[in-house]
């Protein structure tokens, strides 16, 4: 009954890909990365992150759950911003990285998201570079785990990730941790 529950909700989940199939090396000259704890960023930023969450995994996911968990101060953020044809920096995708001992044993990573509109262009492996590229660079060569959406198993696997647990559901979606070593 479970395993059929997640097929069923990969299946409907299979439509939200973050950017798998693309190549991200002709996009940084058009990107603006923001690394920054919870309190170096600024009240228009986190405005931005929290609404990029709930827009694609409460509303476009269908999944009523509870984003602000008591993790975010805690964690070190990263978002992407594109240069809007009005000038102006739009968020184009965001992740947090949480400490070790925080969720898992492990530094991990969570809460990725790339706004629809700008999905299909490159900027989820783009996000997932720089991220693990900053990762080694302020927290050395260490492991790195993810509680990742089935349907992107495929994608963490190309960055370096493995699996390491069974599916599992978590808010009602099909889950699978993986680890990408030292």
């Amino acid at each position: 009954q479970n395993t059929r529950v997640v097929a069923q909700a990969c299946e409907r989940l299979s439509n939200f890909a973050i950017d798998v199939d693309n190549d991200p090396s002709d996009k940084s000259s058009e990107c603006e990365w923001v690394w920054a704890t919870f309190d170096q960023l600024s009240g228009r930023q986190v405005y931005e992150i929290i609404a990029l969450r709930e827009k694609v995994f409460v509303v476009e996911q269908n999944c009523v759950y509870l984003d602000c968990d008591g993790k975010d101060p805690s964690c070190w953020h990263l978002s992407l911003w594109i240069h809007g044809s009005n000038g102006q920096h739009i968020i184009a995708g965001c992740m947090r990285v949480l400490p070790a001992g925080l969720r898992f044993a492990e530094l991990s990573i969570g809460r990725v998201v790339v706004a629809p509109e700008h999905r299909k262009k490159g900027y989820g492996k783009l996000l997932m570079q720089e991220a693990l590229k900053r990762i080694r660079d302020n927290f050395g060569n260490v492991p790195v785990r993810v509680s990742a959406q089935c349907y992107l198993k495929r994608f963490y696997m190309e960055l370096g990730f493995n699996p390491d647990s069974e599916e599992y559901l978590e808010d009602e979606i099909p889950h699978i941790e993986m680890i990408r070593p030292v």
